[in-house]
């Protein structure tokens, strides 16, 4: 017979046990061997410095997507009207966040600017860059991955200016490393492309 200590302690690791799976819970499938990320090219280094009147800062503002994107998965196109996802490839974090992150650290590495979160600035941030993540995925057939943003920049006393930005490459196969390190260089080149627009 068990002692109602060692109950009462069988029951709290049955709890915690229960606990911790549903942290790492996949609905039930298996977790993937490994999540996707995004690596900035151009990057702050440790330690740097960057200052500046709260009123000259640029803010990059999370992109709208379409339902396709708003997913932590790999869309892919199957044909002109047919989207699944790729197996076993899992972002870290919606694609969308994951581009905010990666086009602000590209823009204050090379262009040297103050880049502010919406919350830093208060509303009196000089440049603000917002727009759509349009495609972030693969086309099947073609084996070929594209990012697509259209950027808008409104700068104070200035007039609103759009502009759309492209990049992609064909890759090796529809695997998961392959189609995200594709991805991951698509992105750093349009990075790069909407930096250079911002100046």
């Amino acid at each position: 017979m068990m002692s109602k200590f060692q109950l009462l302690k069988s029951l709290g690791l049955l709890t915690a046990t229960a606990a911790l799976s549903a942290c790492v819970s996949f609905g039930g499938a298996e977790p993937p061997p490994s999540l996707l990320s995004l690596s900035p090219d151009q990057k702050l280094s440790a330690g740097a410095m960057q200052s500046g009147p709260q009123t000259g800062s640029l803010v990059v503002a999370l992109p709208a997507a379409p339902q396709k994107l708003n997913t932590i998965r790999v869309p892919v196109q199957t044909s002109s009207t047919g989207i699944a996802y790729l197996k076993d490839a899992v972002w870290v974090d919606k694609p969308a966040r994951l581009f905010q992150k990666l086009l602000s650290e590209t823009i204050a590495a090379r262009n040297n600017r103050l880049v502010l979160t919406a919350t830093e600035a208060g509303g009196n941030a000089e440049t603000y860059i917002t727009g759509e993540l349009i495609n972030f995925g693969l086309d099947g057939p073609s084996l070929t991955v594209t990012v697509t943003y259209d950027a808008v920049k409104m700068t104070k006393d200035k007039t609103v200016e759009k502009k759309r930005f492209e990049a992609g490459g064909r890759v090796f196969a529809a695997e998961p490393a392959a189609v995200g390190d594709g991805l991951n260089k698509a992105a750093n080149e349009v990075a790069a492309q909407v930096a250079e627009w911002v100046g």
